[in-house]
């Protein structure tokens, strides 16, 4: 994904937007400018779930660290003993 290929002002959007959505499906992003400033990205839907994905993880992981800093977790050999006892 490299959104400075793909900007484009958002008078463009207006005037092309069948084709806008082309361009993103082919390159993944497009950065919109208004005045010659971005001000919104247009993604398209895989790069969108993938983000989400991505967010998702970097929550657990964000959590699964606080939990074990915060004494909250267990060896392995107990989880698997829990486990076992299911």
């Amino acid at each position: 994904m490299k959104p400075g290929r793909n900007v484009k002002p958002i008078s463009y959007l207006k005037q092309n937007t069948a084709q806008a959505i082309r361009d993103v499906n082919e390159n993944g992003v497009m950065v919109i400018t208004q005045n010659g400033e971005a001000k919104a990205v247009l993604i398209d839907n895989v790069e969108y779930e993938q983000t989400i994905n991505s967010f998702a993880l970097l929550k657990m992981l964000s959590q699964s660290k606080a939990s074990y800093t915060e004494g909250k977790h267990k060896s392995a050999k107990q989880a698997f003993a829990d486990v076992r006892k299911r």
